[in-house]
């Protein structure tokens, strides 16, 4: 308790809001809560407002502190601040019930609704959730709280993978009980919460448990396709769980990188959640293109799957845009897919030299980190009896030297020239825009990656060879 207290009181912004609470009875909920008791740092509060309008509140409180006042959703009275360090942020919204105890026993873990008044700094705990912290335990309030709003289901794991406690047996017997009840929630929302899980340093072991309540089948039915294919020569593991592997070790490669590595993979390049999550999403969808190019040689029993990575990045299309991701989440995953067996087959050219590491790069552009960490990631999953120690670590360490190459090289790249455009193709070979104009355009591009072409002349030849051919 009083390691809370005496964060409260040296917060900042929480004194900054404490000097603006008058009448009101104003309390700290959720999240902050929780970053204190575990000694981490706290960029999102959320407060709840008693004995007064929410709204005036967060506009009076944006004005004294200078933030950005942002209505998330009017009608039930939930106000976002914005601070000017665009960092840190206030969620704000009344009370719902007839007061604190009610509200806080309306929400779903009891590790969110610890509650304390920023006035009087007495902290509220109806339902044990202190205790919850101290034992790293995920129990839930109330059953019928994740019956009305079923998002809750799959925010359990997201709070497993951010904070790596245990879930309560009987609130996994709940999920398996309702799990199928996640599809009346709009798939946005899901999206949210699944990448927050991705953004979590226990992913792995989450998606586990959430397979086995039957949760993980309702958010990912592809993800049962997976287990069909069992263990060969190469890998260890089934295809299910060789696909979580690959996110545990995401993970692990993740904590022992380079600071410049780390910085790369925690740009949120492409929503609020870093590339590192949306990696590990890739992660686990990686060989989903293995089950339908599946085949057993008669011969030598070898299992093989010719072009899975074509085939997985083209379901990963269908499999995103039907789950609304956006086009810039939905073309880094289905790049990641597509190219994840890319970087060993480069590290395993016996003619390895810098011009084939260059063709890796210019091709990846700045995803050229990411999906080199994949590939580590995909070998250290592999294990089969086929696969022997020398190998693996032969493999890695190649991989490693490609990633030392491009961070020794990256800030001196420049963006490949446009030799010739389409247009200028047309002109030169007389032709209309056409399948063959296309085909011709990324074959120049293919020349340009790998350095054959470097001039407009050079490139000019190329295409009227091609022409010809």
């Amino acid at each position: 308790m009083n390691k809370i207290t005496e964060k409260i009181k040296n917060d900042k912004i929480l004194n900054l809001i404490k000097r603006h609470v008058k009448n009101a009875d104003v309390y700290l909920v959720g999240g902050a809560l929780r970053d204190f008791f575990q000694d981490k740092e706290n960029f999102d509060k959320d407060l709840i407002i008693d004995k007064a309008d929410a709204k005036k509140f967060a506009q009076s409180l944006a004005k004294s502190i200078d933030a950005t006042f942002i209505p998330l959703d009017e009608e039930n009275k939930i106000y976002r601040l914005i601070l000017k360090d665009k960092v840190n942020c206030i969620d704000i919204a009344n009370l719902i019930g007839k007061n604190i105890e009610e509200d806080l026993k309306r929400r779903d873990l009891t590790i969110n609704a610890i509650a304390i008044n920023l006035k009087t700094l007495e902290i509220l705990d109806f339902t044990e959730g202190i205790k919850d912290l101290k034992s790293k335990k995920i129990r839930h309030i109330n059953e019928q709280n994740f019956v009305d709003d079923p998002l809750r289901l799959l925010r359990v794991y997201r709070f497993q993978a951010t904070l790596g406690f245990d879930v309560d047996n009987e609130l996994s017997e709940i999920v398996a009980k309702h799990a199928s009840k996640i599809r009346q929630t709009a798939v946005e929302r899901i999206n949210y919460e699944l990448l927050k899980l991705f953004s979590g340093d226990y992913s792995a072991k989450t998606l586990t448990d959430m397979d086995k309540t039957g949760l993980l089948k309702e958010i990912l039915p592809i993800s049962q396709e997976l287990k069909k294919v069992p263990p060969n020569l190469h890998h260890h593991l089934n295809l299910f769980e060789h696909s979580i592997e690959i996110v545990r070790q995401i993970e692990e490669i993740y904590k022992k990188s380079n600071p410049e590595v780390q910085e790369h993979l925690q740009k949120t390049d492409f929503s609020g959640a870093s590339r590192l999550a949306h990696l590990k999403l890739a992660g686990f969808l990686h060989d989903i293109g293995k089950p339908d190019t599946w085949t057993i040689e008669e011969d030598t029993g070898k299992h093989r799957f010719i072009k899975h990575d074509d085939i997985g990045s083209k379901i990963g299309i269908k499999l995103l845009k039907s789950a609304k991701f956006s086009k810039k989440q939905t073309d880094y995953i289905v790049k990641m897919i597509k190219y994840h067996i890319y970087p060993s087959h480069v590290v395993r050219n016996p003619e390895i030299n810098e011009k084939v590491y260059m063709r890796l790069i210019r091709k990846m552009g700045n995803e050229v980190i990411d999906v080199i960490i994949l590939a580590m990631a995909d070998r250290l999953s592999a294990r089969g009896i086929e696969i022997t120690d020398e190998i693996i670590a032969k493999n890695i360490n190649n991989l490693q030297l490609l990633l030392d190459f491009y961070l020794s090289v990256k800030d001196s790249l420049k963006p490949l020239p446009k030799l010739l455009s389409g247009y200028e193709i047309m002109e030169l070979l007389n032709i209309k825009p056409s399948k063959e104009l296309g085909e011709i355009v990324n074959a120049l591009k293919e020349a340009q990656l790998s350095g054959e072409i470097t001039t407009k002349k050079e490139a000019e030849r190329f295409v009227e060879t091609k022409r010809q051919a």
